[in-house]
């Protein structure tokens, strides 16, 4: 388990597309998995910010993710196969450049495909701030930054005006993501399902 450096926006890795994880309860993924959560753990507890982190942004092209919310959670080869005709605009930013924030589009639901460490295949649906955060971490995967996303560029502004301007109305409220939580049902409405075997 590391604190590992957080590859920044111009770094051509976080542009590749990830190769899927062939054995999610293989050791080598166990240890990828412990590097993000850690660094994961390093930059909430020194910057505030951080709700989850792709594999590549750590320079691993495989398709993990990890994010804290309510848990420690990983993902392993997440799939979105469903998403809401409806969109939704929200504030985003990211470890990868997080002196800037902006607007996005997402999807107002999705469902989502994935495996856990045990190679135990999930799938669920999320609303809201929940759903915004998993479509950010699986587009690091494909090698799409959230700048793609970008509704205009007149929304973008530096760290400091968006905490003095915009936070408080923002997922990010008092250092509190959204998606952590502990009203969740009024915020988002999940369920999950264990399934064995299977492709994602």
């Amino acid at each position: 388990m590391a604190i590992c450096d957080v590859l920044q926006l111009g770094n051509p890795l976080l542009r590749e597309v990830a190769e899927r994880a062939d054995d999610p309860s293989s050791p080598e993924v166990a240890a990828v998995v412990a590097d993000l959560q850690e660094t994961l753990a390093h930059w909430r507890a020194t910057t505030t910010y951080g709700r989850g982190i792709a594999a590549p942004q750590i320079g691993v092209l495989r398709r993990i993710v990890f994010m804290n919310v309510d848990r420690p959670w990983p993902l392993i080869n997440p799939v979105i196969t469903e998403r809401s005709p409806e969109t939704m605009v929200v504030w985003d930013a990211c470890l990868s450049f997080l002196c800037i924030f902006f607007q996005v589009t997402r999807h107002e639901w999705v469902t989502v495909r994935y495996q856990d460490t045990t190679s135990a295949w999930h799938e669920l649906r999320a609303e809201g701030d929940l759903a915004e955060l998993l479509q950010h971490e699986i587009d690091h995967l494909d090698g799409i930054l959230a700048v793609d996303r970008m509704t205009d560029v007149r929304t973008l502004c530096t760290r400091e005006e968006f905490e003095r301007r915009y936070r408080a109305d923002s997922p990010y409220a008092n250092g509190q993501d959204a998606a952590a939580d502990t009203s969740e049902a009024s915020r988002r409405r999940v369920t999950e399902e264990a399934r064995a075997g299977g492709d994602g």
